[in-house]
């Protein structure tokens, strides 16, 4: 039996994920859907975390994908805090509704668990990220250009890597400039 396994994206599955997320995000009125001109200009940003490109591989074949990168949270007083976005996430659409969504976002959560992260914002389907514990951004204080889209606009606490650790920050999250193109 083929197990599906989760690892950070390495150099050579540029071309697998590319074909994942073309695959997954497919339209007929666009040649190549902008999550994958997304994820190879995030690639070369500061924003990126090698750590948190997560690949599902099933036979030996990535078949989905999950990315976290680095975004800022400027609050109304006070310097710029780090936090999380999520996405694009994609299945290749013949191994979607086999948990491979579910077990490479969840693969993504744990490696920013275990480097000390503590806030993530997706833009995406309340009712798949509710599982995982997203909830309304906006009930945290969280602003963004896509605020304004509601159930959508959500975040994610994780756990403080110290008690000394205060409330997650509150303001308004800044993206990367490649994400003004999606």
């Amino acid at each position: 039996m083929t197990a599906l396994r989760l690892r950070p994206e390495d150099p050579a599955d540029a071309g697998p994920v590319r074909r994942v997320l073309a695959a997954a995000f497919a339209r007929p009125d666009v040649a190549t859907p902008p999550e994958v001109g997304l994820v190879d200009e995030l690639r070369d940003t500061d924003a990126w975390v090698p750590e948190l490109a997560m690949v599902a591989e099933y036979g030996g074949e990535v078949v989905g994908y999950a990315l976290l990168t680095r975004v800022r949270v400027r609050p109304e007083r006070g310097g710029d805090a780090p936090a999380l976005a999520f996405g694009p996430v994609a299945v290749a659409p013949q191994r979607q509704r086999m948990g491979h969504g579910t077990a490479v976002v969840q693969a993504a959560l744990d490696a920013a668990t275990e480097l000390g992260e503590r806030l993530i914002v997706v833009l995406g389907d309340p009712a798949f990220y509710r599982r995982f514990g997203f909830g309304r951004a906006g009930e945290l204080g969280l602003t963004s250009p896509w605020a304004g889209l509601g159930e959508p606009w959500q975040a994610l606490v994780l756990p403080p890597s110290t008690s000394e650790e205060g409330p997650p920050p509150r303001g308004e999250v800044l993206f990367p400039a490649p994400w003004s193109r999606v």
